[in-house]
């Protein structure tokens, strides 16, 4: 009997046991018809129930330590890890919106594609406006195999030959997968959108960490795009029109009066992050890649749970 391909789930994991165990769930329900499924969660420090969660689904779990960790380097040595023909990168907050998630993402990369992702779906606390930006990159027809870069590793899949020989990088602070996805267009390679391969990504962030979300991939997007130059007029325009779009979204959803202010912080934290992510030029210090890379946790938050873990 011919065995099945093997498929590694990545999951990169900091205190995510809000919803890590629907995720696992979700995962354990996935239909197995064309792929053996191995999920493995390459964890950063977690202080919370999350190793305790992956230890209950049967989950493989390496480490990473804080000096060490940047989003490409975690990805290449959770696939490193791994043992699958095809790898699934997941966000520890998303979760899959049916249980053949697994199968429509991979199945492009048997012949179509080297990379693949899925759409996604605001739910529960994403914000009003992130939930408009997921409408418009993450749309309800596919595009197999597309055209252009764009990509996103919330809800991703690659061939591991191809991973193999084209690891991400791991000096950026975000956009691993636009810059690897610009290269393998580079070298002729196909990158595909899956519609039908959704998950729901649940963003729980206050209007700080939104702002520095969208400053550290501004960071990473001068070597992705160096010819994009944002300017303050620049800022100011891309608010004013964000905010004016989505005001009339909400009027026509009838949530404006519930959504009004959240819509203006959103993309003030937006455009304020890229506007300054895109002026900082400099080698980042230790100080801010525990900005970028830990903003949920406090410096001592972060070393004490190493120390402990690593001490163990």
């Amino acid at each position: 009997m011919t065995s099945k391909p093997l498929v590694s789930i990545i999951i990169r994991t900091l205190n995510e046991q809000r919803h890590l165990e629907e995720l696992l769930s979700a995962i354990k329900d996935q239909d197995r018809t064309l792929y053996d499924i191995e999920t493995v969660i390459i964890d950063s420090g977690s202080t919370d129930r999350t190793l305790e969660i992956a230890e209950s689904y049967g989950c493989r779990v390496t480490y990473i330590k804080k000096e060490d960790f940047t989003f490409g380097r975690s990805l290449n040595e959770g696939c490193e890890f791994s043992d699958g023909a095809y790898l699934v990168l997941i966000s520890g907050h998303c979760i899959p919106c049916d249980k053949y998630w697994i199968t429509n993402l991979v199945r492009p990369l048997e012949k179509d594609c080297s990379y693949t992702y899925g759409r996604q779906l605001g739910r529960d606390t994403t914000k009003f406006s992130e939930r408009l930006l997921f409408g418009k990159y993450f749309p309800s027809e596919s595009n197999v195999p597309q055209i252009g870069f764009f990509c996103n590793n919330a809800n991703a899949a690659i061939r591991r030959d191809i991973w193999e020989t084209n690891r991400f990088n791991e000096e950026l602070t975000g956009c691993e997968d636009m810059y690897l996805a610009k290269h393998l267009v580079e070298v002729g390679k196909k990158i595909g959108y899956v519609a039908d391969a959704g998950v729901y990504h649940i963003h729980d962030e206050s209007w700080a960490k939104v702002k520095i979300r969208y400053e550290r991939e501004a960071i990473a997007l001068q070597q992705i795009m160096p010819q994009v130059h944002v300017t303050c007029w620049d800022m100011i325009k891309y608010i004013s029109v964000g905010v004016v779009k989505d005001l009339k979204a909400a009027f026509h959803q009838g949530c404006l009066k519930d959504e009004f202010k959240s819509i203006i912080h959103f993309r003030i934290a937006q455009y304020h992050g890229a506007y300054a992510g895109n002026h900082i030029h400099r080698k980042l210090s230790h100080q801010m890649k525990m900005k970028y890379f830990y903003p949920r946790v406090t410096n001592m938050d972060v070393s004490s749970s190493y120390d402990d873990k690593f001490k163990r």
